[in-house]
């Protein structure tokens, strides 16, 4: 991965580039836009950790984490979890290590703040990232968050998988 790789803060001098980043048509029903998530991430502060993505000076994507987040708070023995909340990469910039790099970055993340694991939910069927997650190691809970499936991939102590 270049050196120039890096997650950097959302910005008042960057936020208009951040909305402007766009997945491919074919996934646009399976990852909210970016603006949705600055929505998401401005309401609710104290769980949400977005970045983007930045190559040299080049924004290739966002991700953003949650932090200690119950999905069934009604349950009193319902795990706090911390993970994978969105991940965009722009269109033209996938399949060049863009996504293993951001949730690797959110990985070290959790790990900085003591998580053992990261969750992650997502969208199954077509043009999903199913396999891109498994790849990576996370393996479906058997749960279901809402109509998306629940994974989960167990943190080592150093970096993720290379």
């Amino acid at each position: 991965m270049p050196s120039s790789l890096r997650l950097v803060p959302v910005t008042s001098d960057n936020v208009e580039a951040a909305c402007a980043l766009t997945v491919r048509p074919d996934q646009d029903g399976l990852v909210k836009p970016v603006a949705w998530s600055l929505a998401q991430a401005y309401a609710t502060p104290e769980i949400a950790w977005p970045r983007l993505i930045a190559d040299g000076e080049t924004l290739v994507g966002f991700v953003m984490a949650f932090i200690d987040v119950q999905f069934a708070p009604e349950k009193p023995d319902d795990p706090f979890r911390s993970g994978l909340w969105r991940l965009n990469i722009a269109a033209a910039q996938q399949g060049n290590g863009y996504g293993r790099f951001a949730v690797e970055a959110v990985n070290d993340e959790l790990r900085r703040r003591g998580k053992t694991r990261t969750t992650v939910t997502y969208v199954p069927g077509a043009h999903g990232p199913e396999e891109f997650y498994r790849r990576l190691g996370f393996r479906p809970t058997g749960e279901l968050s809402g109509d998306e499936v629940v994974a989960e991939l167990e943190l080592t102590l150093g970096p993720g998988p290379e």
